[in-house]
């Protein structure tokens, strides 16, 4: 390590709390799929932020509007009316089939939001007293007490209980646990279309349409999350519009403003009765800086109609990546994904593959040790996702032969 990379790590240790475990990288800079580190190095960025840079870095078009809005205005609050905020819903909102929108700050906040109005809507609207929400193991849905509650993994809830109760988990793709499951005090069923931070694993179209079936049935919500699978990502804007599906509401964030904090909840107009004036709020959420950043983020992403060149882009590198697997099936046991949504699992050495990897200049994520999940821009050129797979293949080669 140099001595920039030794200065800046000495100084988080003593400066900041110990709630991550850092990549062995200090960056300075960006734009578009690149990245520089303190010592000038040069990355290829398969991460973008976890999903969130789906624009590229440093994006001159979102350069300029947050530079126009910053003379203009930056908050207020949400005491007071603000056309950011309307310009932003109306562009979200020809989107999908949902009615209103909630802004907020953050995934994990937008998914609060959704558990919040679901339980509101069945008690106040429905006048049923059901609270419970059933979510699926393998999910994530952010680091709040409550999303935490709805993710149930030990891992990540150690020290932390007791956990908000009114939440269950049932394993993903067995209709007959989740129906099972079902009861008077089930208010929704929560999902990922696309499970991320478990390692980029697609729920199958008809299971969904399945879990959608069994909802009507019931009378009770069905609540996609979208914070990662969302915005063009799987290659059609939002990853439900896969199986056909028409979730009573969405949580959404990571890439809508490109990189600052910005969330929001999309619900049906028969859902959103469940919020009234001072039943939620938030002090920053839609505030008309970030507003008006994510407006022209849509527009861009409309305009440029990214979902389909993620949807191209990652047909094409899934193909060479299931290539790659025939040459290496002792290393490489599953390629998983939709769009630029794609996850590389490896039957061992995980951890020694995504740092040979970024030794050679690519840097991407490693979920579980063994999955190698790629989030790039959605503007990347296809010569970047070529030259990774080939750097793949030289150290899965490398490290085969370290092991005969």
């Amino acid at each position: 390590m140099s001595k920039a990379f030794d200065e800046i790590r000495n100084e988080e240790q003593n400066l900041l709390c110990r709630s991550y475990s850092r990549y062995p990288l200090a960056i300075a800079r960006g734009q578009g799929s690149r990245l520089w580190d303190v010592d000038g190095k040069e990355y290829v960025d398969l991460l973008a932020g976890i999903a969130v840079i789906a624009l590229g870095h440093c994006n001159p078009e979102v350069c300029e509007a947050l530079e126009t809005q910053a003379h203009k205005l930056w908050h207020v609050s949400n005491l007071f009316y603000q056309r950011e905020q309307l310009d932003l819903a109306a562009r979200l909102l020809s989107t999908t089939h949902h009615d209103k929108a909630f802004f907020c700050n953050s995934g994990a906040e937008a998914n609060e939001a959704c558990i919040k109005l679901a339980r509101r809507y069945m008690r106040k609207i429905k006048n049923r007293d059901a609270c419970e929400i059933i979510s699926l193991a393998g999910c994530f849905h952010g680091r709040t007490l409550g999303t935490l509650a709805l993710t149930c993994r030990d891992s990540l809830s150690d020290g932390f209980q007791p956990l908000p109760d009114g939440f269950r988990q049932v394993p993903a793709n067995d209709l007959a646990a989740l129906e099972a499951a079902i009861s008077p005090a089930t208010a929704a069923v929560f999902l990922e279309c696309v499970q991320g931070e478990g390692g980029i694993v697609p729920l199958p179209a008809d299971y969904l349409r399945a879990v959608e079936a069994l909802c009507r049935k019931h009378d009770i919500l069905l609540i996609c999350d979208e914070v990662q699978c969302g915005l063009c990502r799987t290659g059609k804007f939002w990853a439900f519009q896969h199986a056909g599906i028409r979730p009573d509401a969405i949580s959404v964030a990571k890439s809508l403003a490109n990189g600052l904090p910005m969330g929001a909840m999309l619900a049906t107009a028969e859902m959103a009765k469940g919020f009234e004036a001072g039943s939620h709020a938030t002090t920053f959420g839609g505030g008309a800086l970030v507003s008006a950043v994510a407006a022209k983020v849509i527009e861009i992403m409309l305009r440029d109609d990214l979902a389909a060149r993620a949807g191209r882009l990652g047909d094409i590198m899934r193909e060479k990546l299931i290539d790659l697997q025939s040459r290496h099936p002792q290393m490489v046991r599953e390629v998983r994904g939709q769009g630029l949504m794609i996850g590389i699992e490896l039957a061992s050495g995980g951890r020694k593959a995504w740092q040979k990897l970024i030794d050679n200049g690519y840097i991407c994520n490693l979920s579980h040790e063994k999955t190698l999940r790629l989030l790039p821009p959605l503007t990347i050129d296809e010569k970047d996702l070529d030259d990774f797979t080939k750097a793949l293949d030289s150290i899965l080669s490398e490290m085969e032969a370290e092991k005969n």
